[in-house]
């Protein structure tokens, strides 16, 4: 695949979990598809991506199903994590 920022032909899709919003409102979208490109370091997605993102998104109570997840805070932050 052709890198769009450096032309070289090394790049990549690799798969990424995007997560949007807070507390009640998170939205975890899985098996995002991003461009990955070894040669420049640079990784996007494309703008097929982002439009499916934004319906996704305005979607979620009809796509996403809701589950339990655990929530870890970093070590030496002082950022709340909302419950």
């Amino acid at each position: 695949m052709k890198c769009a920022m450096c032309d070289a032909e090394d790049a990549r899709v690799v798969y990424v979990s995007r997560s949007y919003g807070t507390g009640d409102d998170l939205l975890v979208v899985e098996n995002v598809p991003i461009v990955s490109c070894p040669s420049c370091g640079e990784r996007y997605m494309t703008a097929q991506t982002l439009h499916e993102l934004e319906a996704i998104k305005s979607e979620r109570r009809q796509r996403a199903a809701p589950r339990t997840v655990a929530v870890a805070q970093f070590p030496g932050t002082s950022a709340s994590v909302p419950v």
